[in-house]
């Protein structure tokens, strides 16, 4: 009898959801950068239980047609390659097609979305990686995505997970390193309820530094433009 066995689907996306899922912080990186890589001019953040109850992201990015909301939930199913050769020419942030069924995996995952040109927009409902509902649904042009008890079905993985204090650092962290390169973007992070920060749009950095860091550390800083 053979010891090797092919996997079921619904495993190997747990797995793989494990490599790119680490904590709470790492879904709020992906999620982020799909907003980026939208074009996205304002992000909305809001946490619920350091992450473990709820992970919502709002952007007015480019939204996604009624298939595309399907496909973008397909393992390495991806708009921002084609071929070979666009691999040694990537400009965007995600590219593998890897985030968002392995988010889904572990989670019960909801998604609204909606390009600017349509009437209407489209909803879809995973649950721990398996599809729930589709169809379509009024909402605003962008994409919503809300993230709610993650790695429920993964008991090991939440084992993993450390203090509210430490989630959440790691999140703001997470949120600081992408706003920082994009003033052009305005940010607002929420933990349940109390805003950790807002940043409005701008198109210098400076004031992004000053409410992240303080006025005293953005004086000190000497802009190069090279």
């Amino acid at each position: 009898m053979s010891l090797i066995r092919v996997l079921p689907e619904q495993i190997s996306n747990r797995i793989a959801a494990g490599e790119v899922i680490e904590r709470p912080a790492s879904v709020v990186k992906e999620l982020v950068e799909n907003s980026l890589d939208a074009g996205a001019s304002s992000i909305r953040v809001t946490i619920e239980g350091a992450g473990s109850k709820l992970i919502a992201v709002v952007d007015n990015g480019s939204g996604m047609d009624a298939d595309d909301a399907l496909l973008c939930l397909e393992a390495h199913a991806t708009s921002k390659i084609a071929g070979e050769k666009d691999i040694h020419e990537i400009i965007t942030y995600g590219f593998r097609g890897e985030a968002m069924p392995s988010i889904a995996s572990v989670s019960r995952f909801s998604l609204r979305t909606r390009r600017h040109e349509d009437a209407a927009g489209t909803e879809v409902t995973v649950r721990g990686g398996s599809f729930v509902s589709s169809g379509p649904v009024g909402c605003a042009p962008g994409t919503e995505i809300l993230v709610r008890d993650i790695f429920f079905n993964t008991p090991a993985r939440k084992k993993f997970m450390r203090t509210k204090a430490t989630e959440e650092k790691h999140i703001q962290e997470a949120l600081y390193l992408m706003a920082l390169p994009h003033p052009e973007v305005s940010f607002e992070l929420t933990f349940d309820g109390r805003q950790a920060f807002t940043s409005p749009a701008h198109k210098d950095l400076r004031p992004r530094i000053t409410s992240f860091f303080g006025s005293d550390y953005a004086d000190n800083m000497l802009e190069i433009d090279f």
